[in-house]
């Protein structure tokens, strides 16, 4: 896990945005409202990190320090614009989990949070079944509501714990991420 510094990764990112976003409508997902994404993982000012194995690009986001979400107590790892490359395993996803749990507890952070779009009811499929897998993998639902880009989502927070075996699998290139600003709103 890396920050993308060049940009060709930010570049290879926003396509990898673009080919998740294709995915999700292929397959009749809901795709987030905000358009923008793509261009946010191309500007040299986002600091976004990407997961990467053997040089290729398996997942981007941008990681961010006590955000105003909304909801949630304390201070947290938010983990913003999650998006991995389609026809990938959940294995991405758990690599995600495990590093974002270590590196928040790096942080003295206690709990990384993230939000996951949510139309229609948790309990409705395809969504349901993502939510089963995320907290197979230690992700706790606190229910739902708006998000920070306006969108109803699900709302999930894990707790921080130290993984020192972690480095052996996932190596950890990230910055600490620097307080979120608040100037987006929830409206």
């Amino acid at each position: 896990m890396r920050m993308l510094n060049t940009a060709a990764e930010r570049e290879e990112a926003a396509a990898l945005v673009q080919d998740r976003r294709r995915w999700l409508t292929l397959h009749g997902l809901p795709v987030p409202a905000r358009a923008d994404t793509p261009v946010q993982f191309r500007e040299a000012q986002t600091l976004s990190a990407g997961l990467f194995e053997d040089g290729r690009l398996l997942a981007c986001l941008i990681p961010e320090r006590d955000p105003d979400l909304g909801w949630g107590q304390g201070p947290c790892l938010f983990l913003g614009c999650v998006h991995t490359l389609p026809g990938q395993s959940d294995d991405i996803t758990r690599l995600i989990t495990l590093w974002a749990s270590d590196f928040a507890a790096r942080l003295d952070l206690h709990v990384v949070r993230a939000e996951i779009l949510a139309r229609h009811a948790l309990e409705a499929e395809p969504l349901a079944a993502l939510l089963r897998r995320l907290t197979d993998t230690g992700w706790d639902l606190c229910g739902s509501g708006l998000g920070r880009d306006g969108d109803r989502v699900a709302r999930l927070e894990l707790p921080a714990e130290h993984r020192p075996g972690l480095r052996a699998l996932i190596s950890c290139q990230v910055h600490a991420p620097q307080p979120a600003l608040s100037d987006r709103s929830n409206a």
